[in-house]
């Protein structure tokens, strides 16, 4: 969930090879016209296929409301009142597009006449465009909504946490937004509840959370006299706070906004609790947890594996082999650590001791939060001393450590990461959820923090983002296997670094590296070998030394979320192999910085293409060495 933009299929901005990050909207706007030829004598074929793309992204662009405020393009006052069609028609004329875009990608440029960077951005989008269809012949096995994602609390935050209003126009398009969400809702529900009728709908226990949450964004003032304010409304009127508007625009603003909450806001809400109570009687007679149980399951999950490796030579049951390989392996770097702490016992006790001994845990206080906000801060700025020693290219943009906001505290994870617009006029952020702290070790806060912040999301996004001479789509697209992989993967070169220092902070990362290879185990787990939620529990407990409580929102995240859970590893472990390979072929002419500007440089690349780019590196160092 920390990237509302990520997943999506770049070219076709927002629309969906992720559907956690589904988006909405009522208002459809006017299509623009289909990309026209761009074709002058004096163009290159580089130069035909950047405008291609340039005409593309923009295509997109205008189809997608909430992509544009995601990106913080808001200067078109129509768009930034509205918010993105989720009609099954939207869907499929996006496909048509795509479809088309493909075409005339394979059929009117020449591969061969394009410059080494073009050719990048050409695969790159091939790889696009093909996943994009693939992906969306499963459209309606996707679940809506769920206790960890869905437009109930997606929708929100993205106004929350993205609609800036600095200007009465961008205020007034604030509460435009608001009168759309209920019809908006309204057909998510309408899905949803098509959708449940043919048995796509998720367990039982997602519907509390989806209830609560749903509960939560209507208690408040304008819609009770609790005393309090409901989390859109409280924004709104904090949000008009810094600005200069006579007493009556102001008033007139907030009747509007006050009428919008009552009228669309509140009905929708009513409603998707009324129909999600429905369908918890439904979910009642689920006896399968995984999505062998869907319409055309198998195939399905089939396809989540390949978008969330984007590797072509990965089967669930090689994703499975490997986990349980890489679980085994880690065991042996714990036993290690155990010995250093002169722990006498099994590694299991070992697990029980670091999940429950309160030296590993601060306070459930105000101060306690603070604490580990400030220590995580504090690691982050002494890694970053250090990054110029591994890295060429560094971000620009700026970090911030964060608590999550009560608003979505219930729904979000126990750490994530959100990138700041394009334009630099915000940070990017480093979230932590410091609902519970006993679920919330410090032994893992400095692997969290490299994971997260640097050099993980942050430097990959931000770099991403600051790209130059590239596509757009090139600089937000974002793909799981190479995003969370990296992120896994820097945990891992905090350690080459010189990092972990800590005995019990190395724990901390071998616990979540094993963590992540038991995941690989357990998706495949529930979704090809049809395990139970309960043998998914009892795997985690026995392998991993996360809480019970954690081990069990996780394994149902996997439930709503099939196939996202293995990316990390997948990606962790590619990477390093493709390090490994280079360290083999170049020796002493193995650069770090080098390396990770090959990695790092056109964007959240499928780890097909990174391959190859990799090899084409040590190609020409190769024979640059031998030109010398």
């Amino acid at each position: 969930m920390r990237h509302f933009l990520m997943g999506a299929s770049a070219i076709a901005l927002l629309s969906g090879c992720s559907n956690e990050r589904q988006t909405s909207a009522v208002e459809t706007p006017i299509e623009p016209n289909l990309v026209e030829s761009v074709e002058t004598e004096t163009q290159t074929e580089t130069e035909r296929l950047m405008a291609f793309f340039d005409q593309q992204f923009q295509r997109e662009l205008a189809f997608s409301p909430q992509g544009q405020t995601f990106l913080g393009l808001i200067d078109n006052v129509d768009a930034y009142g509205r918010l993105d069609d989720p009609s099954y028609a939207a869907f499929e004329a996006g496909q048509e597009r795509a479809q088309a875009d493909l075409e005339t990608l394979r059929t009117d440029f020449d591969f061969d006449a394009l410059s080494p960077g073009a050719q990048v951005s050409y695969r790159f989008a091939e790889f696009v465009l093909t996943n994009r269809l693939e992906q969306g012949e499963f459209w309606d096995h996707n679940y809506i909504f769920t206790q960890f994602f869905g437009p109930h609390s997606n929708i929100p935050s993205m106004i929350i946490g993205y609609h800036r209003v600095a200007n009465a126009d961008q205020a007034d398009a604030y509460v435009r937004r608001l009168e759309n969400l209920g019809p908006v809702m309204q057909t998510f529900v309408t899905q949803a509840d098509e959708r449940a009728q043919q048995g796509v709908l998720p367990p039982g226990f997602a519907y509390p959370t989806i209830i609560n949450t749903s509960r939560g964004m209507i208690t408040g003032a304008p819609f009770d006299d609790s005393g309090t304010d409901s989390p859109l409304w409280a924004d709104f009127n904090g949000k008009l706070e810094d600005l200069d508007l006579s007493d009556e625009d102001m008033a007139d603003l907030q009747d509007r906004a006050r009428t919008a909450l009552l009228e669309s806001v509140g009905p929708a809400y009513r409603n998707l609790i009324a129909t999600m109570e429905n369908h918890a009687e439904i979910a009642e007679q689920i006896e399968i947890d995984g999505v062998s149980r869907l319409p055309r399951g198998a195939a399905f999950y089939e396809a989540r594996v390949q978008n969330y490796t984007t590797r072509d030579d990965m089967s669930a049951e090689q994703v499975h082999n490997t986990g349980l390989a890489e679980v085994d392996r880690i065991h042996g770097e714990m036993r290690d650590i155990m010995e250093q702490v002169e722990f006498d016992g099994t590694l299991q006790e070992f697990f029980e001791f670091t999940r429950t001994d309160s030296q590993f845990f601060y306070e459930n206080t105000e101060e306690g939060r603070q604490r580990y906000l400030d220590e995580a801060t504090a690691m982050l700025e002494t890694i970053t001393d250090t990054l110029p020693e591994y890295f060429g290219r560094l971000p620009q943009a700026e970090l911030e450590v964060r608590a999550v906001e009560p608003y979505r505290i219930e729904t979000a994870t126990g750490a994530f990461y959100e990138p700041g617009p394009l334009d630099g006029s915000a940070p990017g952020a480093y979230y932590v959820n410091l609902a519970h702290m006993d679920e919330l070790p410090v032994y893992q806060m400095e692997t969290l923090a490299y994971h997260e912040g640097l050099p993980g999301h942050h430097m990959q996004s931000a770099i991403a983002q600051e790209l130059d001479n590239v596509p757009m789509f090139q600089r937000v697209t974002w793909y799981s296997a190479y995003g969370e992989g990296w992120a896994l993967y820097s945990e891992n070169l905090g350690k080459d670094m010189g990092f972990f220092t800590d005995p019990y902070q190395d724990f901390g990362r071998l616990s979540y590296e094993v963590f992540r290879a038991a995941r690989m185990v357990v998706d495949t787990g529930i979704h090809f070998y049809d395990w139970s939620e309960q043998d998914a529990i009892d795997y985690m407990l026995e392998n991993t030394p996360m809480t019970e409580g954690d081990i069990r929102n996780e394994v149902r995240r996997y439930i709503v979320w099939p196939g996202q859970a293995m990316s990390y590893k997948v990606g962790m472990l590619t990477i390093l192999e493709l390090r490994q390979r280079a360290m083999d072929a170049l020796g002493d002419g193995f650069d770090f910085g080098e390396f990770h500007d090959v990695v790092l440089s056109n964007g959240s690349v499928p780890l097909t293409l990174l391959s190859d780019l990799v090899d084409d590196y040590i190609a020409d160092q190769i024979a640059s060495t031998e030109q010398e």
